[in-house]
């Protein structure tokens, strides 16, 4: 009886976190329309700074600026405060010159790697009021990406604004299409979540807005700033959105290797916010509890479900066939990455074996990342992601 409660519960929880939920986010925002109170010109907005903290971007730092620079925002409500964080390539000598010549950009240089949140507390710290839009230097805007979020801080309620992002860069030989799947399939489930509760649950991080007098200093040592920031405006009584009209572009990574570092690092930051937050959810604000819970609590114990599937099979297939089956069938899917890989070699992709690859990756650097945690985190410096691979 205990194997049977072992197997069935992960396995419901993971159809429903990863099957259900969507469907039923999809079923409650049927006809439910975005916020309506938006500016509708930009003859009457609030000032916005944006903020970057940069490592090391000398080969997209001008096209990230110019992307800035040129957006149908009024200039004279528009400023970039950008923190160098210790680059020891030619960021520096890019941001001086340009700098030299648009004064509506204030750069400040860091002998000392601090980290991004860091940088961004202290950007933050220096304005007074207005929308912050923090944004990643790999992140291109699109001309009204920038009115397209501003525009939803005419109503009171919105606290939070997350850009629509988009990749670009897509290959058939790395991880790139499954991982850029993923995160539009990941749009949609936060699109929902806004419309229905505006419980939207994370931005992306590359490309957000914020109130300033919401804005909450990330704690030292947390690894993922935006997640943070967010729930502290959901738990603030205000609400977390995604506006699909504001485009963004991203190069999204091919690398399995660098992906599942990447993705070790957010999973031990899921659970810093997991041990964080996990009392505030239950505060009685209106889907936030459910929209945590289903989006992201089950997806950050899926692999403890996965090894409780597993265990449970092996100890079960001893009395029922059934299970049997479900564990040559788990058996054949862990080896399936392998295969993968190895028909990759000599350039052959098989998309669903890719897909399989990414779903067990993420799941593996999810238990990786839950071990970090428990060892505790010793910085929260890391090198950004290598793109264009």
């Amino acid at each position: 009886m205990i194997a049977l409660v072992f197997f069935w519960i992960p396995v419901i929880a993971l159809v429903y976190s990863y099957v259900l939920y969507p469907l039923v986010l999809h079923m409650l925002s049927s006809g439910k329309q975005p916020n309506r109170i938006v500016f509708h010109d930009t003859g009457n907005l609030p000032r916005v700074t944006v903020l970057m903290a940069l490592h090391n971007e000398e080969d997209v730092l001008r096209e990230k600026i110019a992307s800035i620079l040129e957006s149908n925002f009024p200039p004279d409500n528009l400023r970039v405060l950008i923190g160098s964080d210790a680059s020891t390539d030619r960021t520096n000598e890019i941001l001086k010159d340009i700098s030299s010549s648009v004064s509506s950009i204030r750069c400040f240089y860091f002998n000392n790697r601090k980290g991004k949140s860091l940088i961004i507390n202290e950007l933050a710290g220096m304005v007074d009021e207005g929308i912050l839009i923090i944004t990643d230097a790999n992140v291109m805007m699109e001309r009204d990406a920038v009115f397209h979020m501003v525009k939803h801080f005419k109503n009171k309620e919105i606290g939070l604004v997350d850009s629509n992002m988009m990749h670009k860069g897509l290959k058939d030989c790395g991880i790139s299409v499954p991982e850029n799947a993923y995160i539009s399939r990941e749009v949609r489930i936060k699109y929902a979540e806004s419309l229905i509760w505006g419980t939207m649950m994370g931005p992306f991080g590359g490309c957000y807005a914020i109130r300033k007098k919401l804005y909450s200093d990330v704690p030292d040592l947390f690894l993922v700033d935006d997640f943070f920031i967010n729930m502290k405006v959901i738990i603030s009584g205000h609400k977390a959105i995604i506006e699909p009209k504001a485009v963004v572009f991203e190069d999204v990574s091919n690398s399995l290797l660098e992906e599942f570092k990447r993705k070790i690092r957010i999973a031990a930051g899921n659970f810093q916010n997991l041990g964080y937050f996990f009392r505030s959810v239950f505060a009685g604000i209106p889907g936030l509890m459910f929209s945590f819970i289903s989006h992201k609590v089950l997806r950050w114990l899926g692999p403890f479900f996965l090894i409780s599937i597993f265990m449970s099979s092996i100890w079960l297939s001893r009395e029922q066939s059934f299970y049997m089956y479900m564990l040559v069938f788990q058996i054949c899917v862990l080896i399936l990455p392998l295969i993968d890989y190895l028909l990759g070699k000599i350039k052959i992709h098989i998309i669903i074996l890719r897909f399989i690859t990414h779903f067990i990756s993420m799941n593996f650097a999810l238990l990786v990342g839950f071990i970090k945690f428990l060892k505790g985190v010793k910085t929260n410096v890391w090198q950004p992601t290598r793109r264009n691979q």
